[in-house]
Parts: C-alpha cells; sequence; structure tokens
C-alpha cells in the first residue's frame, strides 16, 4: 500500500471516495409486463354474450379457477375506447365553452371513462370466464391504460425508476437499461410489434406540445423531452426497425455543493467555478455524452444572481432554469422542428437555436446559456460571448479538453463558406474564458462504479503565436500522484478578477486540491 499524498481530512459529505453511494433497485422482472402472457383453454358450453364494445381475449390463468394476469392487449383497446370516447366529450366541452380544454381536465376526465371501461371489461371477463378479476387486477389495468393513454404506456415504470439512466430500443423486444453503477442489461419487451412501438412514439410527440414534431416516413427522426425532464431521441424509416435512446438527469437540481458530494468537484474547484459565474466570465462545459455536462451547466447557473435576466436556448428543455425557482427572470427558448414539408432546402416552420439567437438578444438579457452547441450555432453564440456583458455558458460534444478549439473551429466550418479556420480560432480567442472538461471512468464492467467529474479547467488566453488560441492548464490531473480529478495546477491570468468576485486564491496553493484522498479506481490510478 503506498502512502497517501494528500494532506489534511477530507471535506465534509455522505460519500464514499468522493462518490455518492446509491443503493440498488428491483429487478425488471418485477415489472407487472415482465411475465410472458399465455393464452387460456376457452371454457366448454355456452356463453354469456358480451357487448360488442367490450373485449374479452383469453388471459393468462395461473391455474384452473385463478384470477386472470393482466394482457396488454386488453389494455390497447381499451385505450382505443377511451380515446374515441375522451375526444367526443373534449370535442362537446370546447364547443359549449369556446375554449379547449387543459391538460389537468382531459386526464381527469380521461381517468373517469378508463374507470368506466375497467369495470365494462371486467363484468364481460366474468360473464364469459366464470371467475370476476381482483381489485387490485382491475386497478393494474386502469392504471396501464392510463399510462397509454397519457404517459409512456409500457415504458413508463422503466421511466418512473429514478435508479435508470439510459434506456436503449432496438426494436419493440430488444429493450436494454442501465442502472447507476451497473452495466447495460436487457429487459422485457416495451411493445409486442414495431408498429405497436411506433405508435407509442407518435403517441408521445402528440403529447410533447411544443411545436410539431411527429415520427413519420416524412419526418424519420423525433426528439423530444419526457416528463420529469428525460429526453427521447427516436429513429425509423432510415433504420431496419425503430431505434430510441432516452436519458435520465438524475441530479436535476443539484448546485454546486451538491456536486462536491457526488464527486464531480471538490470544494477548491467548486469555489473557483463559482466565482468565474459572478466574475461573468464566459464558459464552455465539454465533455463526451452522458457525463454530466447538463448537470454541471445546472449547477454553475445556480450561481447567477437571482435577479439577472437570463435566456436559454435548447433543442428540447434539458435545463429547466426557468422551474427551479433560482433565477426570477428566465427567458426559456425551445426549437422547433419542422413538419416534413421542404421549402428552400428546409423543413417548413422549422426555427433552430441559431436563427433564435437574434431574437433573444433583444429581450434585454444579461446572459445567453445555450444547452448544447451541436452546429452552426456556435458562430452566433460566440459572437454573444464577445460581444455581450459576459457570463454566458454553453455545452459541447468533445472527447478531450485540448480536442474543444479543433472541435469549434469544425462546427464554425458549417456556419457559411465565408468562415475560416483562422476566424474561428480568433472567435474562439476573444470569446471564450474557461473551458471546463467532464469526463467519466466507467469501471462497471469490471465490478467497479461509474466515476464522473471534472478532469480539467483550461483558461483561454488570447491568441498564441501560431494563430490558435493559447491555453493555460488552470486545473487538471496529476498522473504522478494517481489523481486523475482536476486539481490545480496553474494560476489564472484572470486571478484578480476572479478575486473581486470573493475567491480565496489561497486555496490554489495546495497541489492536492480539498480531496481527501486519490480517486480509487480498479484500474490505474493509486492503490
Amino acid at each position: 500500500m503506498r502512502a497517501n499524498p494528500y494532506q489534511g481530512p477530507p471535506p465534509p459529505g455522505p460519500y464514499v471516495n468522493g462518490q455518492v453511494v446509491y443503493g440498488g433497485s428491483p429487478d425488471a422482472a418485477g415489472l407487472p409486463w415482465a411475465a410472458p402472457v399465455v393464452p387460456a383453454p376457452v371454457p366448454a358450453g355456452p356463453v354469456a354474450p358480451v357487448p360488442a364494445a367490450v373485449p374479452v381475449p383469453a388471459l393468462a390463468l395461473a391455474a384452473a379457477g385463478a384470477a386472470p394476469a393482466m394482457d396488454t392487449q386488453v389494455a390497447r383497446e381499451l385505450k382505443r375506447q377511451v380515446a374515441a370516447e375522451l375526444h367526443q366529450q373534449l370535442s362537446r366541452l370546447n364547443e359549449a365553452s369556446g375554449t379547449e380544454a387543459d391538460r389537468a381536465t382531459r386526464r381527469q376526465r380521461g381517468r373517469a371513462l378508463i374507470e368506466e371501461a375497467v369495470a365494462r371489461w371486467s363484468d364481460a371477463y366474468a360473464q364469459t370466464h366464470g371467475i370476476p378479476p381482483t381489485r387490485d387486477q382491475d386497478r393494474a389495468l386502469a392504471e396501464a391504460v392510463y399510462d397509454l393513454l397519457f404517459r409512456a404506456g409500457r415504458l413508463q415504470p422503466y421511466l418512473d425508476d429514478p435508479e435508470i439512466e439510459n434506456i436503449l430500443i432496438n426494436g419493440c423486444d430488444d429493450v436494454w437499461v442501465s442502472r447507476v453503477h451497473q452495466p447495460l442489461r436487457q429487459v422485457p419487451p416495451v411493445a409486442d410489434s414495431d408498429e405497436e412501438l411506433i405508435e407509442l412514439l407518435q403517441d408521445l410527440a402528440r403529447q410533447h406540445g411544443g411545436g410539431e414534431r411527429s415520427l413519420s416516413t416524412a419526418s424519420p427522426m423525433l426528439a423530444l423531452r419526457l416528463e420529469g425532464g428525460m429526453r427521447l431521441q427516436a429513429m425509423t424509416e432510415v433504420t431496419p426497425r425503430p431505434y430510441v435512446a432516452i436519458r435520465r438527469h438524475r441530479v436535476a437540481s443539484a448546485n454546486l455543493r451538491d456536486l462536491v458530494q457526488l464527486g464531480t468537484v471538490d470544494t477548491t474547484l467548486a469555489a473557483f467555478l463559482a466565482a468565474a459565474i459572478r466574475a461573468r466570465k464566459n464558459v464552455m462545459i465539454t465533455g463526451t455524452q452522458g457525463v454530466g455536462k447538463t448537470s454541471l451547466l445546472r449547477a454553475m447557473a445556480a450561481e447567477i444572481p437571482p435577479d439577472e435576466r437570463i435566456g436559454t436556448l435548447e433543442s428540447e428543455f434539458e435545463l429547466w432554469l426557468h422551474t427551479l425557482g433560482h433565477l426570477r427572470q428566465v427567458v426559456p427558448m425551445e426549437a422547433r422542428e419542422g413538419n416534413g414539408e421542404r421549402v428552400d432546402g428546409r423543413l417548413a416552420g422549422e426555427l433552430t437555436i441559431g436563427e433564435l439567437i437574434p431574437a433573444a438578444l433583444r429581450m434585454t438579457l444579461s446572459r445567453i446559456i445555450v444547452g448544447e452547441v451541436r452546429s452552426g450555432e456556435v458562430v452566433p453564440m460566440l459572437r454573444v460571448m464577445t460581444n455581450g456583458e459576459g457570463g454566458s455558458m454553453c455545452t459541447l460534444h468533445a472527447r478531450g479538453p485540448h480536442m474543444v478549439v479543433d472541435r469549434i473551429a469544425e462546427l464554425c466550418l458549417e456556419y457559411g463558406s465565408h468562415m475560416t479556420d483562422s476566424l474561428a480560432y480568433r472567435l474562439t480567442a476573444n470569446a471564450i474564458d474557461f473551458i471546463v472538461h467532464v469526463t467519466m471512468v466507467d469501471e462497471t464492467a469490471v465490478g467497479g462504479r461509474r466515476h464522473r467529474f471534472v478532469s480539467h479547467v483550461l483558461e483561454v488566453a488570447g491568441l498564441g503565436e501560431s494563430g490558435r488560441p493559447a491555453m493555460n492548464t488552470v486545473f487538471g490531473p496529476r498522473p504522478e500522484l494517481g489523481e486523475v480529478r482536476a486539481v490545480p495546477v496553474t494560476p489564472p491570468h484572470s486571478l484578480d478578477d476572479l478575486r473581486r468576485a470573493g475567491f480565496d486564491a489561497g486555496l490554489l496553493a495546495s497541489p492536492y486540491g480539498t480531496w481527501g484522498a486519490p480517486l480509487n479506481l480498479r484500474i490505474g490510478g493509486m492503490r
């Protein structure tokens, strides 16, 4: 066992080795749709007549005289019946009132219709099979119909499980989930056919309510937000089967203190990032997919003074700064997809983040936050950072911190033919003050954990001699100490600005930051 090179006690917090210890969650086999449905034998003898509107398919029977298990076909058929009845009721209500029923009214009326439909089905089943469903089974069927009509159907139990981070669907019967600190594992299907899966996705698009989003031959890609802030991306027609990826932001309302407890940053880096926000420094947060860029951006935004007027621009709302309550004046803007009809080479009705930025500038905003820069909108974003008051932020996908400058240049070249590498480098050098890179080390395959942490903070210090932005590593890993997380390396050129914002420069004197010990990795690092 090598000696611990760190000095001083670890910072306080309920965590182990800089990471919160999460408990497990029930296995997916415990979900009500895990067991396959086995058709029951049709009983002999005369059968009482059943109303045509009520389906009575054979249900699974555990044994002779046992109560029925829930059949997803029944739930789907009842959902269609209730949807038709609800549409008629709401149409009459809208005509009478002259206004469209709100979401709460639709769900309240839908719940009443579902209870009636389940009661009719239960009576018909009892007449046909000679044994009535139990109250719990009726309740489970009603919830399944409600989920199909107003929520995410058979996906909903996975969405409700807070331990699930990712849901990957490669066709209706090939579904995988990843839980906290666990590798991917396959779970039961979420639909009985790909057609049913597409119908579910189309229902989710209609429920979205954020512009014209659909999934069809004309619009084979769908991106939307789900209840609880989860993000869904689906593709069909251009793939052999419908493919879906759903990501959960598990740290929905965290601040920098919370990220200290999670082991993303230590108290030194948290103080530094908070001072950078107060000092109105422009920050770009980078990293690969799923490492926690949005969570860090949200936590840093919590350091903005509450009375400042800011604007958020996103393809789908994920930051939710307008709902968290800390900031009193937030103008949230969400890009809008087109309707599948191309006009002059683009989708009719489409509004991109880049097109929203000029309008955002006329909203008297002190800062602009872009959830994710993906394409040519990087140019207006950099111009906002250059010409505004400062303090703007965005995220960008990049595999390593030293790739960020070239990644920005690549996106700038998508802006137009007049853009060049040298102009992109100049824009970057003038606009960005700090690049904060987030890393994930995934050791679940070797029995370990997923470690998400900030690994680098780079200061952009103007143009260098080669015409590229000069980079100063303020925080970085210390491989010689077995530390892969960001610890102080070099004081920034803008240290005086941070000191005026309340930062204690003495914190940069410790080469170990305020970590209690190096990150305990199973492979690499210091044991």
